[in-house]
C-alpha cells in the first residue's frame, strides 16, 4: 500500500469546524523507492532515466532515486537485503540465489532483456570467429561477477565446445576490454553491447571483432529483469506498479526516441561519448530489448514454459538444487496491461 499522508477524519472535522480553510489538494507523501542499475550509466540503461527525468515516476507517486551497480549479479543481494527497494539484475543469477536459500526477500517482476546479451567477444586477428568453437584452445578472460560468464558451463555444452584446452583467467571489469585489445587473452566474457564498444574505444577496428552470441548458439535463457524486495512489493504493491507503469513509458521512449535517452545518461556521465552510447542503446533494444516476442506480446512480461526450461538449463550451467520454481522466480501481477507495454 502507498504511504500517504492524509488528514484524519477528526483532524478535517475540527478544521472544518474551526473555518481554516483548506488546500484544494491536501500534500500526499511520495513512495520512496531506491533503485540500483546493474552497471553504469551507459546507453541501455536510457529508459531508466528517461522515466525518472520525464516525470513518469512521480505521476505515480514515487520519489525515486536511481544508482549505477557494479555487475547485474550484485544488484541482488542489495534487493534481497532492503538496501534497495528494486533494482536491475540478471535472472539467471536470480534462481540461483534463490535455489541456494528460497527465503530471501527477491523476486522478478519486469523483463526487460528479453534476450540476454551474453556473449564472448574475441579478436579475429586471434583466432576468433563467430563459430563457438573457435574458442577450443584459447585463453578466455573472465570477470567473476559477470552474468555471461556464469552461463559457460551451459553454454560449452549447448555449443558443443571442448573445454580441455582451454585456459580462463580471471580479470576485473576495468580491465577486461584493455586487456584483450594488448592481446594477453584472445576473448572475453560480458554483455554483447558493453564490450564491443569498448573494444572499439580501445582502437580494434570492427572487422577485428568477433561476437559469438550465447543466445544464438543454443542457450535459450532470459536475461536482466527488473527485481523487488518482496517485503516491500507485498506492503506496497501499488508503488511497484506504479514503477513499472512508469518504466513501459521511458523504455518505449527510450525505442522512440534514443538521441533524448542518450542525452538523459550523459546527465550523469559527461565523459560518455555521444555516439557510443547512441550505438550501444541501439544495439541493446535492437537483440535485447525490442525483440520480435516483445513486438508480439509486449514489453516486460515473460513465457512461463520458457522460464521452467530455463531453470533445467540452469541446472547445468549454476549447479541448481531444484528448489525454486518458475513461479516463484517472476511474478506478473504488477505489470501494466499488455496495451500499456507495446513498444514503438
Amino acid at each position: 500500500m502507498i504511504t500517504r499522508r492524509l488528514f484524519s477524519g477528526a483532524a478535517l472535522a475540527a478544521a472544518v469546524a474551526a473555518g481554516v480553510g483548506l488546500m484544494p489538494a491536501v500534500a500526499m507523501a511520495e513512495t520512496a523507492i531506491k533503485f540500483t542499475l546493474d552497471w553504469k550509466f551507459e546507453g541501455p540503461a536510457a529508459g531508466f532515466l528517461l522515466a525518472l527525468d520525464k516525470g513518469y515516476f512521480k505521476a505515480e507517486g514515487l520519489d525515486v532515486t536511481i544508482d549505477s551497480g557494479n555487475g547485474s549479479v550484485e544488484a541482488i543481494p542489495r534487493v534481497a537485503t532492503g538496501a534497495y527497494q528494486m533494482g536491475f539484475g540478471d535472472i539467471n543469477s536470480v534462481i540461483k540465489f534463490l535455489d541456494e536459500d528460497p527465503t530471501q526477500k527477491v523476486k522478478a517482476v519486469m523483463m526487460v532483456y528479453e534476450r540476454p546479451t551474453f556473449a564472448v567477444v574475441g579478436r579475429k586477428s586471434l583466432g576468433v570467429t563467430e563459430d563457438p568453437k573457435s574458442l577450443e584452445g584459447k585463453r578466455l578472460g573472465a570477470p567473476p561477477p559477470d552474468g555471461a560468464f556464469a552461463q559457460w558451463a551451459a553454454f560449452k555444452q549447448a555449443a558443443k565446445i571442448d573445454d580441455s584446452g582451454i585456459k580462463i583467467e580471471s580479470i576485473g571489469f576495468p580491465v577486461r576490454e584493455p586487456v584483450l585489445a594488448k592481446g594477453d587473452v584472445d576473448a572475453v566474457f560480458g554483455f554483447a553491447f558493453s564490450v564491443i564498444l569498448n573494444l572499439k574505444a580501445q582502437g580494434i577496428a570492427d572487422e577485428d571483432i568477433a561476437t559469438i552470441l550465447m543466445a544464438e548458439n543454443g542457450l535459450n535463457l532470459y536475461g536482466n529483469s527488473v527485481l523487488v524486495n518482496s517485503d516491500f512489493a507485498a506492503e506496497n504493491p501499488e508503488a511497484v506498479k506504479g514503477f513499472l507503469k512508469a518504466l513501459a513509458k521511458g523504455f518505449a521512449d527510450a525505442v522512440a526516441n534514443p538521441e533524448e535517452g542518450v542525452a538523459a545518461v550523459l546527465t550523469r556521465n559527461e565523459t560518455l561519448n555521444a555516439d557510443i552510447e547512441k550505438q550501444r542503446l541501439d544495439m541493446a533494444n535492437a537483440m535485447n530489448i525490442k525483440t520480435p516476442y516483445v513486438v508480439e506480446n509486449g514489453f516486460g512480461g515473460v513465457d512461463m514454459a520458457r522460464l521452467s526450461a530455463s531453470i533445467e538449463t540452469l541446472k547445468i550451467s549454476m549447479g541448481l538444487k531444484g528448489n525454486v520454481k518458475a513461479e516463484q522466480i517472476f511474478d506478473a501481477s504488477f505489470l501494466p496491461a499488455k496495451e500499456e507495454r507495446m513498444l514503438p
